[in-house]
């Protein structure tokens, strides 16, 4: 029977795939961290879809599967003997990113002011994901100024923020729902 916990990191330390084991607080643990938690808000997204979101649902399912490939990327440190088991972000998950972005973002209307967050329910959910890949960038540089990072991830992972913005914006056109203007003081 195959158990869920180990009990090997009940010492604070996990181990990376193929490497060493590492403090729970280490910067690579911090980026896949940060990296499954976006997964887990896509998802949280993808669950508010419905008929009208098709398109959305379907980038959203592809996005979530790009994020479980960079999980294994950070966790995996370059050169580790585990290294040819994983797929690493390549230059044609970026180009495929700015596709859906010219895709997606191609029948907004042309923004002339800052929005907030918010409108219909899954264009909330598709900023909540939006900050939290930005948070999942921000421990990728955090790690790159110590460790190696993939630098076409790195590019992925900016591109993501743009597309779940473009999407948040599609989602309130999609259902008949304004984006929340800013209002400043």
């Amino acid at each position: 029977m195959f158990r869920l916990y180990t009990k090997t990191g009940d010492d604070g330390t996990t181990g990376l795939f193929g490497g060493p084991r590492v403090s729970k607080d280490d910067a690579r643990v911090q980026a896949y961290g940060a990296a499954d938690e976006t997964n887990a808000a896509l998802g949280l997204a993808a669950a508010a879809c419905d008929d009208t979101d098709a398109r959305l649902a379907e980038i959203l399912a592809s996005l979530q599967s790009r994020l479980f490939d960079l999980g294994s990327d950070l966790a995996t440190p370059t050169g580790t003997e585990h290294e040819s088991k994983i797929r690493r972000l390549t230059v044609d998950d970026v180009t495929q990113a700015e596709s859906w972005i010219d895709e997606i973002d191609g029948d907004n209307a042309e923004l002339k002011q800052f929005i907030l967050p918010g409108g219909c329910d899954l264009a909330a959910r598709l900023h909540l994901a939006r900050n939290a890949a930005r948070r999942c960038e921000q421990a990728m540089v955090t790690l790159s100024k110590g460790d190696s990072v993939n630098e076409h991830a790195m590019h992925w992972i900016n591109r993501l923020s743009d597309l779940l913005f473009a999407m948040a914006r599609a989602a309130n056109r999609l259902h008949g729902v304004e984006d929340v203007p800013w209002r400043g003081a």
